[in-house]
């Protein structure tokens, strides 16, 4: 930091409330919505040493930018891993086949049928290899289900009795 630059956030300190909200409307064009005098202090202080050495914003992004050109280098960037199965990877010579998907082992197996009684009608579903079938639809979660069936929000494990329910048990 310069001479000139120094002097200038030092006088700050010396600035009563008024003139620090002041010398916020100079140099960012607009009024401070604050009077708590430590925040003005540090936001102009920054403001002036921004417009004098230059945005840390604008330096930061232009080096992730050119730090980003220099990893890409051509590469297919994701933001999100692909869907569906994923191709076995090639390493030293052997392919690793990715890990299967482990069920839940509350849930009984593809094949069952679940059943529960509310508000007098009794709903069916099929669990079948890859979620579960309600009234003719496939869903990927018993809480989805049960959110069909009761219109509200519910822990799909605890709706069709595939779990306990921990408040029960403790005032029991």
């Amino acid at each position: 930091m310069n001479v000139e630059l120094s002097r200038q956030v030092a006088a700050l300190e010396q600035m009563s409330v008024g003139q620090l909200r002041e010398r916020y409307a100079e140099v960012f064009g607009e009024t401070a919505r604050s009077g708590n005098r430590q925040w003005l202090l540090r936001r102009v202080a920054w403001r002036i040493q921004a417009l004098a050495e230059g945005d840390l914003a604008s330096r930061a992004i232009e080096q992730a930018r050119k730090r980003a050109g220099e990893l890409a280098r051509d590469a297919d960037l994701r933001l999100r891993p692909p869907n569906g199965p994923v191709a076995p990877i090639m390493t030293g010579g052997a392919a690793s086949a990715p890990m299967p998907i482990q069920r839940d082992e509350r849930v009984p197996p593809p094949g069952t049928i679940l059943t529960r009684q509310f508000k007098g009608v009794v709903h069916r579903v099929a669990i079948l290899p890859n979620g579960f079938e309600y009234d003719g639809e496939v869903y990927r979660s018993l809480s989805a289900v049960a959110h069909t069936i009761t219109g509200s929000h519910w822990n799909g494990m605890l709706f069709f009795g595939l779990t306990k329910n921990r408040r029960k048990e403790a005032t029991a």
